[in-house]
């Protein structure tokens, strides 16, 4: 029979060996729970959604039994008439609570010509995410429809603008070869182009579970920082879209 010391001894060893990775697991780690693949260079691919409604505890339900555990979901910053709702701070606690990171979207324009016009956005954007208490270094997408006439002044005014503020640019958009939208980022600033992720919808699959994802495969710039596909649109249950996003996104989410 062991004596009560070394009984103690073997105790407090098992202790200290598993303070770390109690912390490492439930402090430490900031990913989303798992990654639904991993892309050709090794890297995590994570499957999320985006909605234009609120993802309070019935759509997350919804979401979770006809689709998996988004590790992202997209959300509109302000609320835009008829098109979108605005995320709330009590909605962004709840998702956190999820373990699900929260990309932000900024919607409200429909025409993305001009530098001044994409200064005056990116502030605009910039005030919705001070409100929230978005912090620092998290990514604004602006959401260029393929219908918003496009140009480069507007691209760089607002990269130009989020790049000198606490968050970072992003761009979401069809990015497809020979659009209108491919040709404003490719006559941009190198710098402007260095400092934006984007986040394409080119090309479009089929909604899928998160099981039955397909293998991430967007197509964009050749130089962008291609790290978000919105492979499919417009669900039927839950009214989402659904996404694959490269391990580097992750530092640009809430």
């Amino acid at each position: 029979m062991l004596n009560k010391q070394l009984i103690y001894l073997i105790l407090g060893l098992a202790f200290v060996i598993a303070i770390p990775i109690i912390l490492n697991v439930f402090i430490f780690d900031t990913e989303p729970t798992d990654s639904n693949s991993d892309s050709d260079d090794g890297k995590k691919i994570y499957w999320g959604i985006d909605s234009a409604s609120s993802a309070g505890k019935d759509v997350y339900q919804c979401v979770k039994d006809n689709f998996g555990q988004p590790g992202v979901w997209g959300r509109y910053i302000g609320d835009k008439e008829d098109v979108s709702t605005g995320l709330s701070a009590d909605e962004a606690e709840f998702l956190h609570e999820k373990d699900v990171r929260i990309l932000v979207i900024y919607n409200h324009f429909t025409d993305a010509t001009g530098y001044d016009h994409g200064v005056d956005e990116a502030k605009h954007a910039i005030e919705l995410a001070q409100k929230l208490e978005i912090p620092d270094g998290v990514a604004i997408f602006g959401d260029i429809e393929p219908k918003f006439p496009v140009d480069s002044a507007f691209m760089q005014g607002w990269s130009d603008t989020l790049t000198e503020s606490a968050y970072e640019p992003g761009l979401y958009g069809v990015f497809d070869e020979g659009s209108a939208i491919v040709k404003a980022y490719n006559a941009t600033e190198s710098k402007m182009r260095e400092n934006t992720v984007i986040w394409t919808a080119y090309p479009q699959e089929k909604i899928t579970t998160k099981e039955n994802a397909p293998e991430y495969n967007p197509q964009g710039p050749e130089d962008a920082l291609l790290y978000g596909w919105q492979y499919a649109i417009e669900s039927d249950k839950c009214k989402i879209d659904t996404n694959l996003f490269k391990n580097e996104m992750l530092d640009y989410l809430w």
